[in-house]
């Protein structure tokens, strides 16, 4: 059963600290897509990247280029943000973090010395800003359907994948998959 709170707790604050990923999802507020029609929610992996607590309602990390920048626009246009960590060890739990979030270019952010104290390690090229969590609520869940999985090492920038993006390569892959993994449970192809 999930239990609420009006801040981060000292058991969600030890698995915050220990997270070696974390999810942001983020709402346009009037649920409209945005540039190229993308989508009014969007979720992003954060990982190699601290989630750094600065009090019980307050939660910063550095933002780095990636695959848009969606979470800002959000932010921007006053859309609700909600910060998930997960539990990937033998005691199941996620943490939710409920908010508003602020977006800060980087050299403009108080925090920005404080934060690139610890910035990504494996991640190439600097930060572009500073995106910080003012924290309305919290949430801790069982986290079972989570599965234990161990970390293997953060993605450098030379992991950068280009197979799920090429359509050509894409349309090669799903030709080569087996019917039956497309929806047919017998396995029979028509």
């Amino acid at each position: 059963m999930a239990t609420y709170h009006p801040s981060i707790t000292d058991e969600q604050a030890a698995l915050i600290r220990g997270a070696a990923l974390f999810f942001v999802a983020s709402a346009d507020p009037q649920l409209s897509g945005g540039p190229n029609d993308v989508g009014p929610v969007n979720v992003s992996p954060k990982g190699g990247v601290p989630l750094h607590i600065l009090d019980r309602n307050r939660v910063a990390y550095l933002d780095y280029r990636g695959s848009g920048n969606e979470t800002a626009r959000h932010c921007a246009a006053g859309g609700p943000v909600t910060v998930m960590v997960c539990s990937f060890d033998e005691d199941a739990a996620i943490v939710r973090l409920f908010g508003r979030a602020r977006v800060t270019p980087l050299t403009e952010s108080p925090l920005a010395p404080r934060l690139l104290e610890h910035p990504a390690a494996e991640l190439k090229g600097s930060p572009r800003q500073v995106i910080e969590v003012e924290i309305d609520s919290t949430m801790t869940s069982c986290g079972y359907g989570v599965p234990i999985m161990d970390l293997e090492r953060q993605r450098r920038t030379s992991d950068r994948g280009r197979r799920y993006k090429d359509t050509n390569e894409a349309r090669a892959r799903k030709s080569a998959i087996p019917y039956c993994a497309l929806g047919d449970p017998t396995g029979e192809h028509a």
